[in-house]
């Protein structure tokens, strides 16, 4: 069965073993149920209902870890060898994820926090205003990561610190997303937030999954980055409202909204230094040093020239004297 940019309206658990076979997912993403009585979250949060979709499906507290442990069963079975999974999840049932996954031999890369812009106001405690964002991959294979996607590697921001590594840190500051007058999902992921896992862990023609699709905010965005995508949702007031705009997008349309990193420079990264480039580099050096007098310049230059780091070329200095 071709379950490329297909979807289906029923339980993402006995659907996924019948409808997804083993090995066939580059990439998940998914936003579970909390398990916190999600169907009242308007009561803490200043938020009219009358835009949301009703139907929205809870999962009974007694039965998230059964709940959790059969959907992570099937991520780990259709994940392909070297696939990335994200797992969005508040604190309260967080054990449980964690104490699934487990039982499973995908290999955790990162815990990652989501930081946004505002939590459920409380008097007797801190503020909540953050989610956890497990981001595991399936071994026997090299997982994507495209380090570079976003920002190249001698990118700098204004305080001369690195774009490439700020962005890479573990906390995400990353806004909700207000949709006021729109129809929408109790919960849906920011674009901002989908857009920055799927250019990570996923290349075009790729196939997305998401086992709650909830707003199809997973679904939308991987197509507008012109990758493919495929996933459940069990609410099918949400479903036939979502799928109807999902039909209207182009593969691609998002793509103009993304940033082109500067290309790097360091052509020559990561290959041995031979007798010549050393050679070489120490003549360079001698004249530049005289020209700049400081070292750092010095490197500067000589990056661009060989097409190497800092790193590397501070060792190479090292093993010819200086």
């Amino acid at each position: 069965m071709d379950i490329r940019n297909k979807v289906f309206n029923e339980d993402c658990i006995e659907g996924t073993k019948l409808k997804i076979p083993d090995n066939s997912v580059d990439l998940i993403i998914t936003d579970p149920p909390y398990g916190i009585n999600g169907d009242k979250l308007h009561k803490h949060y200043n938020r009219k209902e009358s835009f949301v979709i009703d139907g929205y499906t809870e999962i009974p507290e007694s039965d998230y870890p059964e709940f959790s442990n059969n959907w992570i069963q099937q991520s780990e079975r259709i994940l392909k060898p070297g696939g990335s999974i994200y797992i969005v999840s508040g604190y309260t049932n967080l054990v449980h994820i964690l104490n699934s996954l487990k039982n499973t031999k995908l290999k955790e890369m990162n815990h990652l926090i989501w930081k946004y812009n505002f939590g459920v106001y409380t008097k007797t405690k801190y503020v909540s205003s953050h989610y956890h964002i497990l981001y595991l991959i399936k071994k026997g294979k090299k997982h994507t990561f495209n380090t570079n996607a976003r920002y190249g590697q001698e990118e700098k921001n204004k305080d001369n610190g690195s774009m490439n590594y700020k962005d890479r840190e573990d906390v995400w500051i990353i806004n909700k997303e207000y949709k006021p007058g729109e129809t929408k999902n109790k919960n849906e992921l920011p674009i901002k937030l989908l857009t920055k896992i799927i250019q990570y862990s996923s290349n075009e023609g790729d196939l997305v999954f998401d086992f709650f699709l909830g707003g199809f905010s997973t679904a939308k965005v991987a197509l507008g980055l012109s990758r493919d995508y495929s996933g459940f949702e069990i609410n099918t007031k949400s479903f036939e409202h979502h799928y109807k705009e999902l039909q209207n997008l182009e593969k691609g349309h998002l793509s103009h909204t993304l940033r082109i990193p500067q290309q790097d420079m360091l052509f020559s990264q990561g290959e041995p230094w031979n007798d010549t480039d050393l050679a070489t580099l120490k003549d360079k050096y001698e004249k530049l040093i005289y020209k700049y007098k400081t070292k750092r310049k010095v490197i500067e230059e000589l990056s661009l020239e060989f097409g190497r780091g800092r790193f590397s070329l501070t060792n190479a200095l090292k093993r010819v004297g200086y």
